[in-house]
């Protein structure tokens, strides 16, 4: 990722509460904002979940889930505490983990009944499954039987999807890009994709996930982060079509009812420092963008989006709870604890 230097804008922020021109001011002054557009509009807490650092530090806080309790998992790549549960509240419950350097992805899937976590691992280059306390179930290793790969260390798995049949969909987003698709015993079933600008190919196969709005056919979403686009396939790896989302570098889409949520890690040239939300609708149109520029559509469709209120430092994955409240978990932040977002 090229870090630009990013030239701010001096529109007027989409709550109409802040401009751009207090985009180099501190977080803090931002406690009591309302960010976001429409109906989906939020109030910032930055003390949720700040823990001592001594006891549970973190360093790069790379994604989170709810787990059938409600309780919220965040996933971090310091290896004294990779995994901290928390309450609703934020309210330290528990930690686990000292064996993921690389930690990235976290999927949670409930199978028969029961929590498991899927931990998709950088520098092991590999996806490790975990019952929801850590104990280690299942390891997918390196798809040499793939003929994609020389080296484990050409593959590096960003995030995991898992189909109800049992079907395990992994992205090696930061390697050379291809889509693996496992049955449930981790037998390499299919392999698609892979590195290029062509509309079934990517630059970033960032996140994944299983779409099943609207009671149709299950689909696979999957980040192009490179390419400011969300591309849908079958189940199967054949491309249907993209969602282009200019200026928007996102990570892995999160669905919640009929919506799509996408930490957005860069945002408008794709320089260092920025980063919000987006909130697409079941159309996939984008209708609200916590931290970034009010959305428009013109003729040429979605206009380039922006960060327009310095609130995020590199956004890289949210989790929506029951309630519809946002936590945002960010790289490269200064080891800061996740944000939460009250939805108003």
């Amino acid at each position: 990722m090229q870090r630009r230097t990013f030239i701010k804008n001096t529109a007027a922020a989409s709550a109409g509460l802040l401009t751009c021109s207090s985009f180099g001011a501190s977080i803090l002054e931002y406690k009591e904002a309302v960010i976001g557009h429409g109906s989906y509009r939020y109030k910032i807490d930055l003390n949720w979940g700040a823990l001592n650092s001594n006891y549970h530090p973190v360093n790069d806080c790379h994604e989170m889930v709810q787990d059938s309790k409600g309780r919220i998992i965040l996933l971090t790549n310091h290896t004294k505490n990779n995994v901290i549960v928390y309450d609703r509240s934020g309210k330290l419950l528990e930690t686990w983990g000292t064996d993921y350097p690389g930690a990235h992805g976290l999927t949670l899937n409930v199978e028969n009944g029961e929590d498991f976590l899927y931990i998709a691992d950088n520098n092991r280059h590999e996806v490790i499954k975990t019952t929801i306390d850590g104990k280690v179930v299942q390891v997918f290793s390196y798809p040499k039987e793939s003929g994609k790969y020389t080296a484990k260390e050409q593959y590096i798995p960003t995030e995991t999807a898992i189909a109800e049949n049992g079907d395990v969909y992994i992205a090696d987003g930061y390697g050379a890009q291809y889509i693996m698709r496992y049955n449930a015993k981790g037998e390499l079933l299919q392999t698609f994709g892979g590195k290029g600008d062509a509309d079934h190919l990517f630059n970033n196969a960032h996140g994944i996930c299983i779409d099943t709005r609207d009671g149709k056919s299950p689909e696979l979403l999957i980040t192009a982060r490179q390419q400011n686009k969300l591309k849908r396939f079958t189940m199967d790896g054949e491309f249907i079509a993209s969602i282009d989302l200019p200026g928007a570098y996102i990570c892995r889409p999160v669905i919640k009812d009929d919506i799509i949520y996408l930490a957005t890690i860069w945002s408008g040239d794709g320089s260092d420092g920025t980063g919000f939300i987006s909130i697409l609708d079941k159309q996939n149109k984008l209708i609200s963008a916590p931290g970034g520029c009010t959305p428009v559509y013109g003729k040429n469709g979605l206009e380039p989006m922006y960060q327009s209120i310095k609130i995020f430092t590199h956004p890289h994955d949210v989790c929506v709870d029951d309630e519809d409240n946002l936590y945002v978990a960010q790289w490269n932040s200064g080891k800061t604890y996740p944000i939460k977002l009250n939805r108003i």
